[in-house]
């Protein structure tokens, strides 16, 4: 097992990169789609769009992430003595339609191929994806870990519809009708999921790429009057019986595995462990619709029970914090971070 950090695109400097090696990290996991909030913006209802947990506008969906960019950017990691291991998340202005069942599904869907096909030609061996219509949602900001730090928690099910134009918390199209997305059901959204795979996935073994498939964050049958794919933890199993293959993985989130109300995390890690590709390494209290982000070593989940079903399993991804409780000092990220990949790095050391 390798550790690793996760940065968004806005972080991807050598600041942070050394900030990675000094915490001992190997590898890193990209993502190339950052958040950034333009104000307390309504659409044409004049009802807010997005969720607590933030919004943001969705990139330029003509312009794909091409092989020299993803070489530049590989070579500045390799350059820090890091690895990087997978990028996180599509740009929804470059799959929109291929979630929402749109007349543009198509023509995404080539851009998806080539998306993949540039990936596997700079070298990544992974692309991380969360097939959702609401994305991350009902999330709330508190002093919900130890000594009164910062995390993130959820204490209700929104159920404000999706304005059109929206999708993942973003906005792809600002200029798109008044309204809100037509609610479906979990077999239609089962059935887009379906057509992304039998796709994508001939490409990505011939890529040599695995995609990678997060659950629901938070785990919930519905959000903002939206089906979710994989609440429970038997459901990555419907998932990769769509399409066997070494390229069909998991991006296998600890925190949101423990938050199901079903199953128990450590006989899903046992079940999964040769499917997944890489594991966001975090801890939480509580089950949905109430639970709570903490510290790794204060949660419900026994952390180093994890890593030794994993070790058993022989699996030699890598294991990073995707998000950590902050630290109450002048770097509340760094320092959080720093204390996650630490205590990480010692249970790895520990193990052998």
């Amino acid at each position: 097992m390798k550790l690793g950090l996760g940065l968004y695109r806005h972080m991807l400097d050598r600041q942070h990169f050394d900030f990675a090696r000094q915490c001992g990290c190997t590898h890193i996991v990209v993502h190339l789609v950052d958040y950034f909030n333009k104000g307390n913006q309504t659409n044409k209802d004049n009802q807010p769009i997005g969720d607590d947990s933030g919004w943001g506008y969705a990139g330029d969906a003509g312009r794909l992430w091409t092989v020299d960019q993803l070489r530049a950017l590989k070579s500045a990691i390799n350059e820090a003595g890091l690895e990087l291991e997978a990028i996180e998340n599509f740009d929804p202005a470059h799959w929109h339609d291929i979630l929402l069942d749109g007349p543009q599904k198509a023509r995404q869907m080539e851009g998806l191929k080539q998306t993949i096909r540039n990936v596997g030609a700079a070298g990544i061996p992974v692309m991380g994806y969360n097939f959702s219509l609401a994305g991350v949602s009902s999330r709330m900001v508190g002093n919900f870990a130890r000594g009164n730090a910062q995390s993130v928690g959820m204490d209700r099910v929104d159920d404000r519809p999706i304005p059109n134009g929206m999708v993942w918390n973003m906005i792809y199209d600002p200029n798109a009708p008044a309204g809100y997305l037509p609610e479906i059901t979990h077999e239609e959204l089962w059935s887009r999921l379906d057509y992304f795979l039998q796709e994508l996935v001939p490409v990505a073994e011939e890529a040599g790429v695995k995609l990678a498939a997060h659950p629901d964050d938070p785990p919930m049958p519905r959000i903002r009057r939206t089906p979710r794919l994989v609440y429970q933890p038997q459901l990555y199993r419907k998932l990769l019986d769509i399409y066997p293959s070494k390229s069909n993985a998991l991006e296998f989130c600890l925190g949101s595995i423990a938050e199901m109300t079903e199953g128990d995390v450590y006989e899903a890690t046992q079940d999964y462990a040769r499917d997944i590709a890489y594991v966001h390494f975090r801890n939480v209290r509580g089950k949905v619709p109430h639970y709570k982000e903490v510290f790794l070593d204060e949660g419900d989940i026994d952390m180093m029970r994890i890593l030794r079903i994993l070790k058993n399993s022989e699996f030699k991804g890598v294991l990073i914090p995707d998000h950590t409780p902050q630290m109450s000092c002048g770097q509340p990220w760094y320092a959080g971070m720093a204390y996650a990949l630490g205590y990480m790095n010692a249970c790895l050391k520990m193990l052998g």
